[in-house]
């Protein structure tokens, strides 16, 4: 059901030692997030350890903060020695920039990454609308792009953002009560109502078709 994994390190006991011991199918993304960014790692060793984690095989995918890449520029080469894609990301977990705001960050994220991550906190739903917009101009102009609208507000962006280009989608496991984003919908539940939205997109126009025989884009991956 889901096609990735996302193993944060930062809430892991022995983040090194479990990779090592991962006998899994699915390819992971190692995230290491700091506390100023929403995780529980602390500046010692954080990016020492993800880096140690883009050399396990499973490995393919490591989200950066866009802050963190920014202000050290050789850290998106180095990475890719290892042979990952980069998942470049910016939470604001207070409100959703303005549309030119967003579509810079946006811009910034794809200049030092394979993916654009995005997680915004609407205050209302013009703001989910925003969200919605810049992903999918982002995704017009052959960015790859991941657009979350957090909070119970923006948490129908999770079912439907892949109608408009967003190519990462995140859930739980029902069982896991770890705590998560807010508005995550469960793997399962999120999986079978994006089986009800599945889409055409023909000339970069979003066609809604409802139909059995159209699959998922490709490009939509869910993680656990």
């Amino acid at each position: 059901m889901a096609d990735l994994i996302e193993f944060r390190m930062d809430k892991a006991d022995d983040p090194l030692e479990q990779l090592a011991a991962y006998d899994g199918e699915l390819p992971i993304i190692a995230t290491n997030r700091a506390r100023w960014f929403g995780g529980k790692a602390s500046d010692a060793g954080r990016l020492d350890d993800l880096f140690s984690a883009s050399r396990f095989d499973a490995v393919e995918f490591v989200d950066i903060e866009l802050e963190t890449v920014r202000a050290k520029g050789w850290l998106a080469h180095e990475f890719r020695e290892n042979d990952v894609q980069l998942i470049i990301s910016h939470h604001d977990f207070d409100e959703t920039p303005d549309r030119e705001v967003l579509d810079a960050i946006i811009e910034q994220c794809a200049e030092f990454g394979d993916i654009a991550k995005v997680a915004v906190f609407p205050q209302n739903q013009g703001d989910t609308l925003t969200l919605l917009e810049a992903v999918n101009d982002a995704t017009n102009r052959g960015i790859d792009v991941a657009g979350i609208s957090m909070g119970e507000i923006g948490s129908h962006t999770r079912v439907i953002g892949h109608l408009y280009g967003s190519k990462l989608g995140y859930a739980p496991l029902l069982a896991d009560d770890n705590d998560y984003a807010p508005g995550q919908i469960p793997l399962e539940k999120l999986a079978s109502l994006i089986e009800l939205t599945k889409n055409e997109r023909v000339d970069g126009q979003v066609i809604d078709t409802l139909r059995s025989e159209v699959s998922v884009p490709k490009e939509l991956t869910l993680s656990d």
